[in-house]
């Protein structure tokens, strides 16, 4: 996801949170309201911890206020590691406390409260370091006071202020550390400093959910709760005519049956109960517009755009000059509809009351939860409160906040009562907002050897015209140029567009977004051109990447970690390669088999973050991403047929089994002076270089996802 939504933000809370950029709120007796127009509360009250990241309790404690949500890429721990730097604590001895909904915890990448576009280290990296420096400078400064000496002559170590032999604890100079002026500017730790930032740390988190002891939305219990089933509508975007409930709610341990509009709810003292009933309410759907939408409509619709101009993502000399020079080389590639298959469901626990909303939800967008809650309740925004639970698997997915809404509308006809929502795995697959199908359409010149030009058009649906109406201009989508404005070829002639073209059903942010639909065309089709110049695809990509270090060295690791052009007989390897989220990385993938049946033996990954503030959770990332860049790659697809989403569950909406999982190998560069995005770098070449080396190996280019669509068995 790309940093395009700052427009989108008010005004007003964009300066508040500009404002907030250099402060610090220091929790129970160290506190400062991070926000322009906020007064900081008095010495030795609880703070408003509202819009703070720090807290500091009277025996020590150490609290991060998080303002990213936990959904395995374990924000938890990284985000702790930069506060517990420059305040000079141990990482394992900060708590970690979910924040609550307010402009100050805006993502400052993406411009509102959101978590996703691998953006929580990058946005915090500053912010929640500056934090951490500002409590430690008012912690020196007030240890310092009270024995008289300069606060120059004292340093920190492990939650203590020290000045020779003597020592005072974080907690017994919070209260005299509140009462001081909040300084404006602190120094941060250079590089050389670091001695948390880039060391081996066990995640935060680890140990409880090792043990069962995490609670993700699924698992949230309350006093006096309900639970409902929910039947939709089986065409996409269908909404209910009319329902005939019979005796249903007479029925031991169901409560009531509502309709809330795009669906028809059961409400019981058990799920089971609910769902069983359910089965008994005949509902008649009016199955909207897209009642006759098949995948073969959906592409026909890409195609019908392949004429248009296009919005220009990135362009660099004369195109058409140049291919009036040197034939083109062209190419048609296509990338499919994913669903995010999300371990744990869509679900959600609401309570509309008197005092107001609650909910408890597993969520990526918690404005947006709050938004939809207020709409759903008939209250203001400010009436909501949002309680994020950890997520159980997001990719994008928990972006939408559609099943709040639901839970809170189904709620609302039982007041005062808390209700939770639980989709089956069916309503999961079949309900999903679908990663857009893309076409892409190619166009490529070599002369000695080289590039001469390049044209890629890519026609797909936004996303963001629906999430987020108005960020969209003259034709640019950030996020559908992601994977294309960033390349880094350096290619005399070139031409990137993008074509938006809506195809009647909603689409969603999926793990990697545009740069694994631009990925693999861009590198399946840059591998075409070297073979066509007839040049060994790590020499052709080297050539071009002269002034871009940091690129070419995670391209030479990977392929030496893979053995390029050393492969074993009957094996053979393909590259694909980009900058991805302020991050460089490069894939070399080994298959074995013939034309009849590949098999996926190994995946060499080489990633340059710039800096990695949690290694071991980047390598943990990189291989998790790879998995996810398998279900693109290989077998997963949504498909539709009659406005109805062909696949189910996991039979047929398939992940990679263990036996399938290729040996991965991780090489981590830190070539940059910041963090890049880690969460979905790892994703978007999968595909692109499996592609590549199943052409090594067979002779056969496959330009469609998923790649076992195109006539060669792959597993």
């Amino acid at each position: 996801m790309s940093a395009i939504f700052h427009d989108s933000l008010p005004d007003a809370s964009r300066r508040r949170f500009i404002a907030a950029s250099g402060a610090l709120g220091a929790g129970l007796l160290l506190g400062v309201r991070l926000g322009a127009d906020a007064a900081t509360p008095p010495a030795g009250t609880a703070a408003v911890r509202a819009n703070a990241w720090v807290s500091i309790a009277p025996d020590g404690q150490v609290t991060l206020i998080c303002p990213r949500n936990e959904m395995g890429q374990d924000v938890h721990t990284s985000l702790a590691v930069l506060i517990a730097e420059e305040l000079g604590v141990d990482p394992t001895h900060v708590r970690v406390e979910q924040a609550p909904v307010d402009p100050v915890y805006v993502n400052t990448l993406l411009g509102a409260q959101i978590t996703g576009g691998s953006t929580s280290v990058r946005d915090g990296w500053e912010g929640l370091r500056r934090a951490g420096a500002t409590a430690r400078t008012m912690l020196v400064a007030a240890a310092a006071a009270q024995w008289g000496v300069p606060a120059a002559e004292c340093r920190v170590a492990d939650g203590y202020v020290l000045h020779g032999e003597r020592r005072l604890g974080y907690g017994a100079l919070a209260a005299a550390a509140a009462k001081l002026e909040v300084p404006t500017d602190v120094a941060l730790k250079s590089r050389a400093e670091f001695t948390r930032i880039g060391k081996p740390l066990a995640r935060l988190d680890g140990a409880d959910k090792a043990r069962g002891r995490t609670v993700f939305g699924i698992d949230v219990k309350l006093p006096g709760m309900l639970h409902a089933a929910l039947a939709q509508c089986p065409v996409l975007g269908g909404k209910v005519a009319s329902f005939d409930a019979g005796d249903v709610e007479r029925r031991p341990g169901v409560r009531k049956v509502v309709s809330i509009g795009d669906g028809v709810a059961v409400v019981a003292d058990h799920w089971w109960v609910a769902r069983n009933a359910l089965a008994d309410v005949k509902i008649a759907w009016d199955e909207g517009a897209a009642a006759k939408l098949d995948s073969a409509a959906i592409m026909a619709t890409l195609d019908g755009a392949a004429d248009e101009a296009g919005a220009v993502a990135k362009r660099a000399g004369d195109v058409a000059a140049a291919f009036a020079k040197t034939a083109a080389i062209e190419a048609r590639y296509t990338c499919q509809m994913l669903a995010h298959a999300t371990l744990e469901p869509q679900n959600c626990t609401a309570r509309v009351g008197r005092d107001g909303v609650d909910v408890w939800a597993s969520t990526q967008f918690p404005q947006g939860a709050q938004g939809v809650a207020a709409a759903a309740a008939g209250v203001k925004p400010d009436r909501v409160r949002i309680h994020a639970q950890f997520i159980g698997g997001g990719f994008g997915r928990r972006l939408d906040v559609d099943y709040v809404a639901q839970a809170v509308a189904i709620a609302k006809a039982l007041p005062d009562t808390p209700v939770k929502l639980i989709w089956t795995r069916e309503d999961d697959t079949r309900h999903d907002v679908y990663r857009p199908p893309s076409l892409h359409l190619m166009r490529g010149a070599v002369a000695d050897g080289r590039i001469v030009a390049f044209a890629q058009k890519m026609i797909s649906p936004s996303i963001t015209n629906r999430m987020f109406p108005g960020v969209v201009k003259d034709g640019i989508d950030g996020f559908m140029v992601e994977g294309a404005a960033n390349l880094t070829y350096a290619i005399p002639n070139l031409d990137l567009r993008t074509v938006i073209r809506e195809i009647g059903i909603k689409v969603g942010y999926w793990r990697s977004v545009s740069n694994a639909l631009n990925a693999f065309a861009i590198e399946s089709f840059v591998d075409e051109l070297a073979h066509a110049a007839k040049q060994d695809p790590l020499v052709f990509r080297l050539a071009m990447l002269e002034t871009v270090p940091r690129q070419r060295a995670v391209i030479e690791r990977a392929a030496r970690d893979a053995g390029w052009g050393k492969p074993a007989p009957g094996h053979a390897l393909g590259l694909a390669a980009m900058e991805c989220y302020d991050t460089h990385v490069a894939l070399v993938a080994e298959v074995s088999g013939d034309a009849a049946r590949v098999h996926v033996e190994r995946l060499c990954i080489a990633v340059d973050p710039g800096i990695a503030v949690h290694p071991d959770q980047v390598v943990a990332q990189m291989q998790g991403g790879l998995v996810s860049g398998l279900v693109n790659a290989v077998r997963g697809k949504i498909t539709l047929k009659d406005g109805r989403v062909e696949q189910a569950n996991f039979n047929d909406f398939t992940l990679p089994r263990m036996p399938e999982m290729p040996a991965v190998s991780v090489a981590l560069l830190e070539g940059g002076d910041r963090p890049g995005g880690i969460g979905e770098v790892g994703v978007p070449l999968v595909a692109p270089a499996i592609a590549n080396a199943v052409f090594a190996l067979t002779g056969k280019r496959i330009r469609s996802l998923p790649l076992a669509d195109g006539g060669i068995a792959i597993g």
